[in-house]
């Protein structure tokens, strides 16, 4: 009994940064590193050990931000830089939001449909979207949060697969210090995808807007250079966020190794939901189907309300809207139009029959490829002394995070070079 009660005051004490790194594997993120991992094998284990710190510190400085000036970055942005700016920011991910969201309903339902064949994907779509836009109205946020955090556990099961299927980890970890790969163009779309899903933009404005509301909340008011209770806070979070990017990243991980165990060298491409559900065969047998997809659908069902509440967010802060899931309908309903128009342009996306996993896999390469602007606004804002104090960025945050700017930017000029 001790125990457990030990292990559910831990499960409490993690907040955002675990939800943000659980959203993180979205269905988007797990079809990305499956076909990773399909199409590189053991070579594409390294980039699992690159985006861990690189993530941790964009994700820390997004939470930092949102301690500090108790707004999300669509409000900082609105009060300290040109409008222009964060209409260009607004846009750019509200049209990523929707495509998100688009991808990962049509996900969801395919992986419904493998286990229920004889109700189409297109009604799926539609039960799930009506769903969570009516989750989203009704309940209030802390459930919300409660029920995010408990979906996160359907992850594991990729672990304990990798664990089952027998490995060569000398070899493995070969491949991971000296990775075989080929530059072209498909090795470099890959590597995009798979920093793009995990260092991805949405997260960012989810993380700064999540410990902004938790900011509100405490009504502590900050006293930078002395405040005994800040420091707590920061300290918390810190060690929240890096549990969660790190989190986010063994999943990664043991998918990329799942796959590439499973698949690499033996003539399979991952281009449906079915050959996806394979990953988890060797431990659950015809079981691992219905695992998958309960895995696909819960995590689908904690990154979509993420992503249309980031939308929400987003521009009810550019536009000086009521907001807040703890605000009824009528005191915010632009707020929660925003939810239910991205949704519903989210679901028509699944009526034109695209292939759901190219869908999820192109998911991840647009965000790679919007990234690095976002990634350098974020680096500007958390370097500001009249915005942060004190908590500017430390020599590390900026290594990492100018790191994580350079690396994907690189990339992508290189990947519409060749």
């Amino acid at each position: 009994m001790g125990l457990l009660k030990k292990l559910k005051r831990i499960w409490r004490y993690f907040g955002p940064g675990l939800i943000t790194g659980a959203a993180d594997d979205d269905p988007a993120g797990i079809a990305t590193y499956a076909i990773a991992g399909t199409k590189l094998g053991f070579s594409s284990l390294w980039t699992a050990f690159f985006t861990f710190p690189l993530m941790t510190a964009i994700q820390e400085m997004c939470a930092r931000i949102g301690i500090i000036t108790k707004m999300g970055l669509a409000g900082v942005l609105k009060k300290h830089y040109p409008f222009i700016l964060l209409i260009f920011i607004a846009l750019l991910m509200v049209s990523s939001n929707i495509f998100n969201i688009g991808a990962d309903i049509s996900g969801m339902s395919a992986a419904t449909n493998l286990i229920v064949p004889f109700i189409s994907p297109k009604i799926f779509s539609l039960i799930y979207s009506g769903l969570i836009v009516y989750l989203m109205i009704t309940l209030n946020f802390k459930k919300m949060i409660r029920y995010f955090k408990w979906l996160s556990v359907t992850l594991l099961f990729y672990i304990a697969t990798a664990f089952f299927v027998s490995h060569d980890w000398g070899e493995i970890l070969k491949f991971i210090i000296t990775p075989k790969l080929i530059l072209n163009k498909e090795t470099l779309s890959i590597i995009i995808a798979v920093f793009g899903t995990t260092i991805s933009p949405y997260l960012f404005f989810w993380q700064t807007t999540e410990e902004a509301i938790e900011e509100k909340n405490h009504h502590h008011e900050h006293w930078h250079i002395h405040d005994e209770k800040l420091k707590k806070e920061m300290t918390h979070m810190e060690k929240d966020v890096a549990f969660g990017m790190f989190f986010s990243n063994l999943i990664m991980f043991f998918v990329m190794a799942l796959a590439a165990t499973l698949f690499f060298n033996k003539a399979v491409t991952i281009e449906t939901i079915d050959g996806l559900s394979r990953l988890l065969e060797p431990l659950l047998g015809k079981f691992g189907q219905f695992v998958f997809t309960l895995g696909i659908v819960g995590t689908g069902l904690m990154a979509i309300p993420i992503l249309s509440l980031g939308s929400a967010y987003i521009l009810a802060e550019t536009f000086g809207w009521s907001e807040g899931l703890s605000k009824k309908f009528h005191r915010a309903k632009e707020f929660y139009l925003v939810i239910i128009i991205s949704t519903a342009l989210a679901l028509l996306m699944n009526y034109f029959g695209f292939n759901p996993v190219k869908l999820l896999f192109y998911t991840a390469l647009f965000h790679g490829i919007i990234s690095p602007p976002l990634i350098l606004t974020i680096l500007s804002i958390s370097n500001n002394k009249k915005i942060m104090g004190t908590y500017v960025n430390s020599s590390i945050s900026n290594i990492l995070g100018f790191g994580a700017f350079l690396i994907m930017t690189v990339a992508v000029i290189i990947f519409f070079a060749i």
